[in-house]
């Protein structure tokens, strides 16, 4: 009797450590935001143009205010008869996109299903040069 008192205390020490260290796992907290810029300016300073403000996370995963995404993906190419290449930002959840898909769902296609659904991907920004 003794022995299942010892052994019943012992479980339930130890599920309270487990249940004090799960809740004191903290929130995500925002690293860096990324406001709308206005377009003119942003290509008058060679920087990109922000179209949906989006958030670095310190888990390490980006959102915007309705979904969150584990990429944050910056996609360089050129568009057939372009003088420049042009960079287009994407936050994702998978891990690559491929230039000819990423310029088709940034807007320059007719056919909605070269565009992603919200949960897959969301176009964020575009630029000629966003590093």
């Amino acid at each position: 009797m003794k022995k299942r008192k010892i052994v019943l205390s012992i479980i339930i020490a130890v599920c309270t450590m487990f249940c004090f260290a799960g809740c004191s796992q903290k929130e995500p907290s925002v690293v860096k935001s990324y406001e709308k810029t206005d377009s003119e300016q942003a290509f008058e300073n060679d920087e990109p143009v922000i179209m949906v403000k989006h958030y670095e996370m310190s888990d390490g995963t980006w959102t915007t205010d309705e979904h969150t995404y584990q990429y944050r993906l910056e996609i360089t190419g050129r568009m057939s008869n372009a003088v420049k290449d042009t960079t287009f930002i994407f936050l994702s959840n998978t891990e690559d996109i491929a230039f000819d898909q990423a310029w088709k769902a940034a807007g320059f296609s007719s056919n909605m299903d070269d565009y992603f659904e919200v949960e897959v991907a969301k176009f964020v920004g575009f630029g000629a040069d966003t590093k």
